[in-house]
């Protein structure tokens, strides 16, 4: 197996060779942890988010697109809405909304640490247990941890949500949507049906993260070069059936503390495999001071030095990272004047 050195933070594709049988491994954690600097989250909520910003990387790797891939859970449980975005050169950014009676705990404990302010939109474009995610039973154990793992992933979720994978190019008007019902055990079964319905690819998907974390790995069954399905005892379909075991072995606790190369040697030792060189992810919002500031002027002098004498400082905070953006009276009204362009103060107070 040929290999590169790995680093935090990347996503890196592998194959196995003179098979048409690809993957994917996402590996984030000071991104991820940036991600969720202003973020307050219960546990459950938190793991599942890493989930979908590790598959909305994965998903963006398998395409050839210049653009932003949106990942977007509807749920009808706990979390109402979640939102990961990846764009084509592995730019990440990502949201929860909770139901009325969690975000309100939340926001109670923000207030008791001073993190409040006005929110803004700008751009949303689109349980507790030792281990919250997906497990596959190997025994006993494994089948009550996965058990477990899906009542989770149903509290938070609901009945009757759905997955929507809506994919926007950067040069044109281009925009492709697939939508599959929330219906797995995990995010990772959901994914799994989409890429069955939406791209008509055997693709079999794991997730897990952490307050550390946040990992994923995917492999995928390419079309035969003949155009035909290949027979089920061909070199091809075997090799997709080592992988799918393969996959089917690896273990969350594994998935987020083993590097690639342990974890393909340990799972996919068998097989000849090609790895390549790791692409950069790293956290980037689009909010920024001179967005805020922009976006306060539309607002209108009066209005904003309204809350400004309600409040004594006007504050922002992005509804997507939950970045504050704080302006002191200096600072408005240099907002306003004639000409100037002020950037907004960064400080968390």
């Amino acid at each position: 197996m040929s290999s590169t050195d790995t680093a935090p933070n990347e996503v890196r594709r592998f194959i196995i060779e003179n098979q048409p049988v690809r993957g994917y491994w996402v590996h984030l954690d000071s991104a991820w942890q940036e991600l969720r600097a202003h973020q307050r989250y219960s546990k459950s909520v938190r793991d599942l988010l890493g989930e979908a910003v590790s598959a909305s990387v994965l998903l963006a790797a398998t395409l050839k697109f210049e653009g932003t891939l949106t990942l977007q859970l509807e749920g009808k449980g706990d979390v109402r809405l979640l939102v990961a975005q990846c764009t084509h050169d592995f730019r990440v950014r990502a949201v929860a909304r909770m139901d009325d009676e969690d975000e309100a705990e939340v926001a109670s404990e923000a207030a008791e640490t001073g993190a409040v302010g006005t929110v803004l939109d700008l751009g949303t474009g689109a349980a507790s247990l030792d281990h919250p995610f997906a497990a596959f039973p190997k025994s006993t154990a494994d089948a009550a941890t996965a058990a477990a793992a899906e009542v989770v992933f149903r509290r938070l979720v609901g009945d009757g949500g759905r997955v929507v994978v809506t994919i926007e190019a950067s040069a044109s008007d281009m925009r492709y949507q697939g939508v599959v019902p929330l219906t797995g055990a995990s995010l990772s079964e959901c994914l799994e049906e989409y890429f069955a319905s939406s791209e008509q690819l055997p693709t079999r998907v794991r997730l897990a993260a952490d307050d550390n974390r946040a990992v994923g790995l995917l492999v995928q069954k390419l079309p035969e070069r003949s155009g035909e399905e290949a027979e089920e005892d061909s070199a091809s379909a075997i090799a997709w059936r080592d992988a799918e075991k393969g996959i089917d072995n690896v273990r969350p606790a594994e998935l987020v503390a083993e590097p690639l190369e342990v974890l393909l040697a340990g799972r996919f030792g068998q097989r000849d495999l090609r790895v390549f060189k790791g692409s950069p992810v790293q956290f980037a919002c689009r909010c920024s001071p001179a967005r805020v500031a922009g976006l306060l002027r539309t607002l209108g002098a009066e209005e904003v030095r309204d809350v400004l004498r309600e409040q004594g400082t006007v504050q922002v905070t992005c509804e997507f990272c939950q970045r504050p953006y704080k302006f002191d009276a200096f600072e408005v009204e240099q907002l306003f004047a004639p000409g100037a362009t002020p950037d907004a103060s960064t400080s968390i107070h």
